[in-house]
C-alpha cells in the first residue's frame, strides 16, 4: 500500500500508485499549510486516490501541530465530508 509523503522541496504531498503520481500542492507559512491545488492522474480517477491523498496530508499536518487554509476545492470538500479534520481549519 502506497503512503502519502511530504516533498517540501516541491511544496506538495505526493501519493504514487502504479507509476502515477497524485499531488496536493501547498504553501507553508508559520503555523499554517495553505492547500492550493490537488491533482490525480486520469488513470487513477474514481479509485479514492484523491481522498487517500487528502487524508494522509491532513494527518501529517495534524501531527505537526499546524492549521489548514484550503484554497483547493477538493481539500475543502474533503474536510467538509470528514468532520474529524474540521479542527484543523484556521
Amino acid at each position: 500500500m502506497s503512503e502519502v509523503i511530504d516533498n517540501p522541496a516541491a511544496q506538495r504531498f505526493e501519493l504514487q500508485i502504479g507509476g502515477h503520481l497524485a499531488v496536493a500542492c501547498y504553501a507553508l507559512t508559520p503555523g499554517v499549510v495553505t492547500f492550493t491545488h490537488t491533482e490525480v492522474p486520469q488513470a487513477l480517477s474514481g479509485q479514492g486516490v484523491g481522498s487517500k491523498l487528502a487524508r494522509g496530508a491532513l494527518e501529517q499536518v495534524r501531527a505537526r501541530g499546524l492549521k489548514v487554509v484550503s484554497k483547493c476545492p477538493f481539500i475543502t470538500a474533503f474536510i467538509a465530508k470528514n468532520a474529524e479534520f474540521a479542527d484543523l481549519v484556521a
